[in-house]
């Protein structure tokens, strides 16, 4: 599954070429075939790939103008997650593509191992973003008055999220390679087919890119705002019973409104778009018999379907922020929010 290609049986070698030499051979099985699966893939992927060109490019070309103006952190990690998400449109999307109208491999090894490379970089990069910005938002508010070390720490982290993306994406150029089909020698297919000696080691590797691109993140994400949740409303029943800070409540109560939006959306897109194919992938590696009789077409929606997690992206991080953001530009400043923890931390957390 995740890294994993399960189309075709492959041998150790490259048999000479014969008879066959393209895909639309009616010789070929029909799933080595281009057919309408294929046409679909296409479609949809052609449709995927100009929405989130269109609201990534938007949203990175809005969030370049506000930095000229105001250099934020949550913009900043904004303008990470939405490069990190035309890396998928602009690398994965098209590839795609071109495999589904060719069907069979025809860019040769090395090509297929660095494919392979950025068909995952693209996507652990766009969770760990994700985790960067929930960890950054958690800090705001749990810990508002370190303000000394904030923007160190929020480079720390995209570094790291860069650098655990390239780490995590590296061991793909060893797993996939060129193979030829062993009754059809000039069926090419970039697969992971032979690199691992066992079935547990090819699970073992497929359940490491489940744990890192997709538990973890989500984790993170649910125990991070969770936590700003239970603190903004710790915070704002000991508002209730101070009435200095009466005049704040107003605004505490369209942050925590707002807070409480943003929590639901964010971990609604990310287990939504991702918890379908990660079932799948472990329907396979319990039962890879039963699991494999499901159609390749099916099998390929699921990938298809969390790639959508990079067109959901800009519309819940850049214009829910930026829409935000705007918002609170122009909302009056009065003395308790400029000086208590509580409006401290929700500025931070805009």
């Amino acid at each position: 599954m995740m890294g994993i290609n399960t189309k075709i049986v492959t041998s150790t070698e490259l048999p000479n070429c014969s008879g066959v030499n393209n895909s639309n051979d009616e010789n070929l099985p029909i799933d080595m075939r281009f057919n309408e699966g294929h046409v679909v893939s296409i479609v949809i992927y052609s449709i995927l790939m100009v929405v989130s060109a269109i609201g990534n490019t938007t949203v990175l070309l809005l969030i370049i103008n506000r930095k000229r103006a105001s250099k934020s952190r949550i913009h900043t990690m904004l303008m990470h997650l939405a490069i990190a998400d035309l890396l998928v449109t602009f690398l994965i999307m098209p590839l795609e593509i071109g495999w589904a109208i060719t069907v069979s491999w025809k860019a040769g090894d090395a090509m297929c191992r660095i494919m392979a490379f950025f068909r995952m970089f693209g996507l652990y990069l766009s969770s760990f973003i994700l985790v960067c910005i929930s960890m950054d938002r958690y800090y705001a508010v749990i810990r508002p008055l370190q303000l000394w070390d904030v923007d160190k720490r929020g480079k720390i982290m995209l570094c790291l999220a860069w650098i655990g993306s390239v780490i995590c994406s590296m061991p793909q150029m060893i797993v996939f390679h060129l193979e030829s089909h062993p009754n059809y020698p000039c069926y090419l297919q970039c697969v992971t087919f032979n690199t691992f000696p066992t079935h547990t080691h090819e699970i073992t590797y497929s359940f490491f890119g489940m744990l890192t691109m997709y538990c973890f993140p989500l984790v993170v994400i649910i125990y991070a705002y969770v936590s700003i949740l239970l603190e903004i409303c710790r915070r704002s029943k000991k508002s209730e019973v101070d009435k200095i800070r009466r005049s704040s409540m107003g605004f505490l109560t369209r942050a925590k409104i707002r807070t409480l939006k943003m929590t639901v959306i964010i971990v609604a897109v990310f287990f939504i778009c991702w918890t379908p194919y990660y079932v799948m992938s472990l329907w396979y590696w319990i039962d890879r018999s039963s699991a494999l009789i499901v159609d390749q077409r099916i099998q390929k929606g699921l990938f298809l379907f969390a790639c959508t997690n990079s067109c959901m992206n800009p519309i819940v991080y850049g214009a829910f922020n930026i829409r935000d953001r705007n918002k609170s530009s122009v909302r009056p400043t009065t003395i308790e929010t400029r000086v208590t923890p509580l409006s401290l931390s929700l500025k931070l957390l805009d």
